[in-house]
């Protein structure tokens, strides 16, 4: 099905509010259709000279350095530390189990990992937004794509710093209710996020972990 970059934690799981990563952060994952390492692989054998001239190596090697290695989201335990992952590269906060944010680049991924989610029958009842940015599968818009999904995630987590500054206890716990003021806003935020990118078409769907 798919593979998940859920960003690297501490071993807490909770957000962390400080100067030295610019304050408030929402937890974020990526889920693509397709491993890395295994087309990157393919494609050197094949003809490296020309994928390495149009791109598309440079932009295999750059998805494979953001993780330790490949995942897959159908084997993620919600809610289970993910302790074992030494070598997990990025934001902290992801190995507590859990994520704010999903976000997928083709329709059938979000749609799949909305199946999986109600299929997990939402057992901690917490929610989690899950966003499809369309891009196409080509080195120039996956460029503009990226752009616009870190637009996108800094909005969030403007919006989120916001509310979390209301109760910070309760909206680190991820409970439905101690954020209910934030995930109504998502969707206007996604709005005028669109927009700004109205080359990007989104959809997005509240789910629940």
């Amino acid at each position: 099905m798919a593979q998940t970059q859920p960003q690297p934690a501490n071993g807490s799981g909770q957000n962390v509010e400080g100067p030295a990563d610019g304050g408030f952060k929402l937890k974020f994952c990526t889920v693509c259709a397709s491993n890395n390492n295994s087309m990157y692989k393919e494609l050197e054998s094949k003809d490296a000279r020309l994928y390495r001239a149009n791109g598309i190596l440079n932009m295999l090697g750059r998805n494979r350095d953001v993780k330790w290695g490949p995942e897959r989201w159908q084997d993620w335990r919600v809610g289970i530390p993910r302790l074992e992952h030494a070598k997990d590269q990025g934001s902290e906060g992801v190995e507590g189990g859990v994520v704010d944010v999903v976000i997928t680049c083709e329709e059938r991924c979000w749609d799949a990992v909305i199946d999986d989610l109600l299929n997990r029958g939402s057992p901690l009842n917490r929610p989690v937004h899950v966003i499809n940015v369309d891009i196409k599968d080509n080195h120039e818009e996956a460029l503009v794509g990226g752009r616009g999904i870190l637009d996108l995630a800094d909005s969030l987590n403007k919006a989120a710093a916001e509310e979390r500054k209301l109760n910070p206890v309760g909206f680190d716990s991820g409970s439905a209710s101690s954020r209910s003021s934030f995930d109504e806003r998502v969707p206007e935020i996604i709005g005028e996020w669109q927009e700004r990118w109205p080359n990007l078409p989104a959809v997005w769907t509240l789910a629940w972990f």
